[in-house]
């Protein structure tokens, strides 16, 4: 029996393109979706309406597969939500909707998910976090906090249930030509906000380094190959080459230096 994949976010971008990666490969594999009648059903997988906002539906979610297949083998935490803003002037509920889809709501899933892989001895978690939650990005904070906080969930959750069978992993991606760039939330502000020029700046960088960015197909050929691994590393990280050390520049550099290049880069 082939192994029993969990996608969240398998609409469009990385978790299409991962759910038809593994489908390929044999994998069966059921994706979720807020609104799956607004995309065409996918050929090789299920697309199963889920919103991970509403924690009442993960064990609705859970229960459907395993009348089905009777076990999960593998879930990846891919559903997210991009978000931007100063400090100042985001709002309380657009913070609250980030962390529920980035984080709140993933941990609701995996708590549905971790009985069923203790009792077969055997699971896969991997979490699509971001290049952003190594770093304090401006107008970008809630976002990396979020990741940043998955990324350490990731961590401590795979020495709580290695004993088990299970393995937790992280895969942090940086900027890749996904429909991220059009689906996130950026707050609106007014002209006369004392933000409104160095934020506009900002939002038209991000832009460009979002049009410029990197072909997704990378991280369904890294998911791939982590689920073939018979000892995977906890932490994955890819992207372009200035993204991935720029992680290794903020723990060797004085901070205020690293802080220089950062605001010179985003012009602020």
């Amino acid at each position: 029996m082939s192994k029993i994949v969990l996608i969240t976010g398998a609409s469009s971008g990385f978790g299409k393109i991962i759910a038809e990666k593994l489908s390929d490969e044999g994998y069966t594999v059921y994706g979720t979706s807020r609104n799956p009648n607004k995309y065409p059903s996918p050929k090789k997988y299920k697309l199963l309406k889920y919103d991970i906002t509403s924690f009442k539906e993960s064990s609705n979610l859970v229960e459907r597969i395993l009348k089905e297949k009777k076990k999960i083998d593998i879930l990846i935490n891919n559903a997210g939500i991009g978000f931007s803003g100063p400090v100042e002037e985001i709002s309380i509920k657009d913070v609250k909707n980030v962390f529920d889809t980035n984080f709140f709501g993933q941990i609701d899933l995996i708590q549905n998910v971790l009985p069923i892989m203790r009792k077969n001895n055997y699971g896969l978690i991997l979490n699509i976090t971001s290049i952003a939650g190594f770093h304090g990005i401006p107008f970008v904070s809630t976002y990396c906090a979020s990741k940043a906080s998955m990324e350490f969930l990731g961590e401590a959750l795979n020495m709580e249930v290695k004993r088990f069978g299970i393995r937790v992993i992280n895969i942090a991606p940086g900027d890749y030509n996904t429909e991220i760039k059009i689906n996130r939330k950026d707050t609106l502000i007014k002209n006369n906000s004392a933000y409104y020029k160095v934020y506009k700046g900002f939002l038209d960088q991000w832009s460009l380094s979002m049009n410029n960015s990197r072909n997704p197909v990378e991280l369904a050929n890294l998911v791939s190959n982590i689920i073939k691994k018979k000892n995977p590393r906890i932490h994955y990280m890819l992207g372009p080459f200035l993204q991935k050390i720029s992680t290794t520049l903020k723990k060797i550099l004085p901070e205020k230096i690293y802080e220089r290049i950062l605001m010179n880069h985003y012009k602020l």
